[in-house]
């Protein structure tokens, strides 16, 4: 063999070695849910990786699609929840409804009664009243009778029933908006999906909310805490197999009037949102098969924990069976649960925090 073809030989060895040691790392993104979605595949190859990706998407696209609270899916055509709410503000006659959207609607208000209906997705006049069931966020007019009028109404999950894939409302004031949910089901809808396909380590990151399959490798995967006040990560955590993590911040979707800040996760009792937290955190072990899975909890919980404040975090967080959290409040004090304060990496070492009792 000639030494030119001795070269070339080596050099076609030196490549199929490096491509045998790359690694198998797929990602790809995708907007949904009004957010930006994340799906990172490890150990398979591209083109296996690239088709379950855009499954989970069109997956993903279809439960938006069914479950938005203010958006038709085409001119003259209702998503199933606006039909649910045309229902609901028409009188009581039941209406026919999928049987998964049953099932969601019954494990919420199990939810929503677990936190003392502080997670009460049936307060979307609400959110409509202001202004966050649109794509552009601006001031509104703060109108105190009507807020006023909505919150005496006093609409909540236990005014809906649901018996035999139907439902109808005992309180014409209830609009649903599914906003504080979605993004968890369609977590673990999307983890499931790829466990049944073989993929053992993936991660799934919804505009926060993120679930892990496996390791990213020989290691776990590595996620990061959006900073309330500032477009960086305060701190990482690992996440093992079936763990989920959420974050609810007022920084997401919120406007501003004569300084004052206005965020999207209203407190029920008041009507108004709710303005003594800037985030609140969660991380959520894999749970039994016969309860909210970890994906459902990590969207869900973080909403009450916010709204009840540092004083009562405690006792929601236990409500949920939840160890570990994150709480930042409006002066920027960051407080933890002890079992958080043993696994968080903080970005910054000499940050400052308080342990939670």
């Amino acid at each position: 063999m000639t030494k030119i073809f001795k070269l070339l030989a080596l050099v076609a060895l030196c490549w199929a070695l490096s491509a045998c040691f790359e690694e198998p790392l797929y990602h790809s993104q995708s907007y949904v849910f009004g957010t930006l979605v994340d799906v990172t595949i490890y150990g398979e190859n591209n083109d296996r990786a690239n088709y379950l990706a855009n499954h989970v998407f069109q997956e993903f696209q279809n439960l938006h699609n069914r479950l938005h609270a203010w958006k038709p899916v085409s001119e003259n055509h209702l998503s199933e929840i606006g039909q649910l709410n045309a229902a609901f503000a028409a009188g009581k006659t039941p209406i026919a409804i999928s049987p998964d959207l049953a099932k969601m609607l019954l494990e919420i208000s199990k939810l929503s009664e677990k936190s003392d209906n502080l997670f009460n997705p049936s307060i979307g006049k609400l959110i409509a009243a202001w202004g966050f069931q649109r794509d552009e966020l601006t001031p509104v007019h703060i109108d105190a009778t009507q807020i006023h009028t909505l919150v005496q109404a006093n609409p909540r999950m236990m005014d809906m029933v649901v018996t035999d894939n139907s439902a109808y409302s005992n309180n014409q004031a209830l609009k649903l908006d599914l906003g504080g949910y979605a993004k968890g089901y369609a977590l673990d809808i999307a983890a499931t999906y790829l466990r049944q396909q073989g993929v053992k380590n993936a991660l799934i990151n919804i505009g926060g909310n993120v679930i892990a399959l496996g390791k990213h490798g020989d290691k776990p995967w590595r996620v990061g805490i959006q900073h309330p006040r500032k477009p960086v990560a305060m701190a990482t955590l690992e996440l093992g197999d079936g763990w989920a993590i959420g974050t609810s911040g007022d920084y997401q979707r919120y406007f501003m009037i004569n300084g004052q800040r206005y965020c999207h996760i209203i407190d029920p009792r008041t009507g108004y949102p709710s303005q003594h937290m800037q985030s609140v955190t969660v991380l959520v072990p894999p749970q039994a098969t016969n309860q909210s899975q970890a994906g459902v909890l990590s969207d869900v919980v973080t909403k009450p924990i916010f709204i009840a404040g540092a004083a009562q975090s405690s006792r929601m967080a236990q409500a949920f069976g939840i160890e570990d959290y994150m709480l930042v409040d409006d002066q920027s004090h960051i407080m933890l649960s002890k079992t958080m304060a043993r696994k968080i990496h903080w970005s910054d070492a000499s940050v400052q925090y308080t342990t939670l009792p």
